[in-house]
């Protein structure tokens, strides 16, 4: 028997804007399923700090986005583990500069695959699921979809692709489905090949109207409220910038 407790499967939600996503959700009675890539430990403890607050209400499984095998096993597995599957929130993505002079093969397929195929064939295998429940979508795009970053094109390729396939969904899967997007500004500063130094930074809070870096919690609210109290809604993609976009 399916659980009578919503369910969402939340990618790339071992850390950053994923897990504070998992943690609001979960606050508001859904059980979740943590997709990792390499994070093993922050997504176990993440799922272990979960269930002790309500038992059984958070598992993790881990999956490489890149490969469509491993997609469709995050799928069936997610499914499977209670029986039904309420909302998919598409979080996980790669982010680092890609020059087109210097750009390879491997990092049109990293950035590609990860960003923009993972979501279609993971929504593809979920779709059954979704529909049954009359489920939601969120897909994490990004300001930069619209107004490209210097020296991102795959990545910005990546995003405005997932744009249009968060409008093309809201249309073709409705009235069953629902799929809306959020788009982040300045909210965690990028880690590691594509982490940005201060002056970079600073560009970026000097055209935000609202003059500083959201939190987390930004998000994460915006995505519960797209998933929990918005059922007229479908195929808005809203951007959580502090007025970033309104300068770009």
């Amino acid at each position: 028997m399916p659980a009578t407790v919503p369910v969402a499967l939340i990618t790339g939600s071992a850390h950053r804007l994923g897990a504070q996503t998992a943690k609001t959700l979960h606050q508001r009675g859904w059980n979740l399923v943590i997709h990792y890539r390499s994070r093993e430990e922050q997504a176990r403890t993440l799922v272990e700090d979960l269930n002790r607050e309500r038992p059984d209400s958070a598992h993790a499984i881990q999956a490489d986005l890149s490969l469509t095998a491993e997609v469709e096993r995050l799928a069936h597995e997610t499914i499977a583990r209670w029986g039904r599957l309420d909302a998919l929130v598409n979080n996980a993505s790669v982010f680092y500069p890609s020059p087109t002079e210097a750009a390879t093969e491997e990092d049109w397929n990293t950035v590609l695959h990860t960003n923009l195929r993972a979501p279609f064939f993971l929504l593809k295998a979920c779709l059954p699921a979704l529909q049954e429940r009359g489920g939601s979508v969120v897909n994490m795009i990004d300001i930069y979809s619209e107004r490209p970053l210097a020296d991102h094109p795959l990545y910005c390729a990546s995003k405005a692709g997932l744009a249009a396939l968060t409008r093309s969904w809201a249309k073709d899967l409705a009235p069953g489905v629902r799929v809306n997007g959020v788009s982040p500004g300045a909210i965690l500063w990028p880690e590691g090949e594509g982490e940005m130094d201060q002056s970079a930074q600073k560009a970026i809070l000097d055209k935000t109207p609202l003059a500083r870096t959201g939190n987390p919690d930004d998000i994460a609210k915006t995505i519960a409220f797209l998933i929990c109290d918005a059922p007229f809604i479908t195929g808005q993609i809203v951007a959580v910038d502090g007025g970033r976009s309104l300068n770009m």
